[in-house]
C-alpha cells in the first residue's frame, strides 16, 4: 500500500514539471511518470499475490537482525568510503561482504559477480552515459 501511494504521489508530484521548452512529445516529466505507474502495476500485483500466502506464514519466525546490521553498517560504511577509495573498489568490496552475509554460493561465483557488477555499471554510466562516478583512488 505504501509502494502504491510512492507511486500515486510521483505521477502526481511530476505533472508539476514544466514541459519541453522545444516542443518536443517527451519532456522531463515522462521518466518520473513512467516510473510512477511501474511501481503502481506491481504494487497492485504484489497485494493480489500477497492474499494467496497469508494462512501458510511461518508463525515462529524471527527478522536475522544479525545479518540485516551487519548489511547496514557496510552499507554506512560504503557511503563514507565511496570518495575515498572510488566506486568500483568499494561497491565490490561490499558486494562481496553481502554476499558472504547472506552465504550465497562459493567464493568464485561471488567475485565475478560482484567484479562484474562493479565494473560493469562504472563502464555503462561512465563512457557510455557520460556521467561521473568516484574513480580509482590515486
Amino acid at each position: 500500500v505504501i509502494f502504491l501511494l510512492i507511486g500515486a504521489a510521483f505521477i502526481f508530484e511530476s505533472r508539476k514539471i514544466s514541459s519541453s521548452s522545444y516542443g518536443s512529445n517527451v519532456g522531463p516529466d515522462i521518466f518520473p511518470i513512467g516510473l510512477g505507474i511501474l511501481l503502481i502495476l506491481l504494487s497492485i500485483r504484489l497485494l493480489f499475490e500477497t492474499t494467496k500466502y497469508v494462512g501458510e506464514a511461518e508463525k515462529n519466525s524471527k527478522p536475522d537482525y544479525k545479518r540485516f546490521l551487519l548489511i547496514l553498517g557496510a552499507a554506512i560504511l560504503y557511503v563514507l568510503l565511496l570518495d575515498t577509495i572510488g566506486y568500483v573498489i568499494t561497491t565490490f568490496l561490499f558486494l562481496l561482504f553481502a554476499f558472504r552475509v547472506m552465504k550465497t554460493g562459493g567464493w568464485i561465483k561471488m567475485i565475478l559477480i560482484a567484479a562484474a557488477f562493479s565494473f560493469g555499471v562504472f563502464y555503462v554510466f561512465v563512457e557510455v552515459l557520460q556521467g561521473s562516478l568516484p574513480g580509482f583512488p590515486l
